[in-house]
């Protein structure tokens, strides 16, 4: 075999090659006069003004994309991230109830809202902060934003589908005591709450988390939210305390009615 074969077989090798080649393997596979050392310097030189190079990676040898062509190359590809349950229901109370704020999203849901939740939704575009309500404590306000309606085809939220279209798409549960968004087409709409519960004070996203969670970083998902203030499964010692007081107090007036 002539030098040129030998070169030639040298390349294919290589190319065909799924993993960088260890020089053993291609002294194996080359005829015994080769000059495998040679070779591979030779053939490195004539890819070196290539778009691909023939480059040494630990004791083997491979086919190599040129550094420079690097941003030629690069693909970038839209990765969908799928949103959790608690995320869907709180775009959900928003849509439907906006301006709404934390504690009555949290009130509707029975949980505590997590600030990763609130963080997807700002991320995602689809939510924004109205405002501070004017109320004690004037908590920040949140609704829709224009993309919302863009990603979802709508022209403004009073085309949001009602309870009866939710109902016969089979997509809302038919049976009574649904909660409170089973009756969200009976609230008022954008326009009507706006004029209902006034907001002032434009706040950024980054503000308005702020100044709804603080310091405090709130559950990490929607898995391990708390039962909110207020829920059935978060009692006050005080109210712990008062069944019992009524339970021993009852018996001594039963007693002393018998007395009598």
């Amino acid at each position: 075999m002539d030098h040129f074969q030998q070169l030639r077989v040298l390349e294919a090798m290589l190319f065909a090659a799924a993993a960088p080649v260890p020089v053993k393997t291609i002294v194996d596979r080359m005829p015994e006069e080769a000059d495998v050392k040679a070779l591979l310097e030779e053939l490195k030189g004539i890819y070196a003004n290539r778009g691909v190079h023939l480059c040494r990676i630990g004791k083997g040898w491979a086919f190599r994309t040129a550094p420079d062509l690097a941003p030629h190359l690069r693909v970038e590809n839209t990765v969908t991230r799928r949103m959790s349950r608690a995320a869907i229901e709180t775009l959900a109370i928003i849509a439907y109830h906006q301006p709404i704020t934390r504690a009555e999203i949290e009130e509707m849901r029975g949980v505590a809202l997590s600030r990763g939740t609130l963080d997807l939704l700002l991320e995602a575009g689809w939510i924004r902060p109205r405002g501070r309500r004017r109320t004690a404590g004037r908590p920040v306000t949140w609704g829709t934003s224009e993309n919302f309606l863009d990603h979802f085809g709508l022209e403004t939220v009073d085309a949001l589908p009602g309870v009866d279209e939710l109902k016969a798409a089979g997509l809302l549960d038919r049976k009574p005591g649904f909660g409170p968004l089973s009756e969200i087409r009976e609230q008022p709409t954008t326009e009507e709450t706006d004029e209902s519960a006034p907001d002032e004070e434009e706040l950024s996203a980054e503000e308005a988390v702020e100044a709804d969670f603080g310091d405090d970083p709130g559950p990490e998902d929607a898995a391990g939210e708390a039962p909110a203030a207020g829920g059935e499964a978060a009692e006050s010692p005080e109210q712990d305390e008062r069944p019992t007081a009524e339970v021993v107090d009852l018996p001594q007036f039963a007693r002393s009615r018998g007395g009598e």
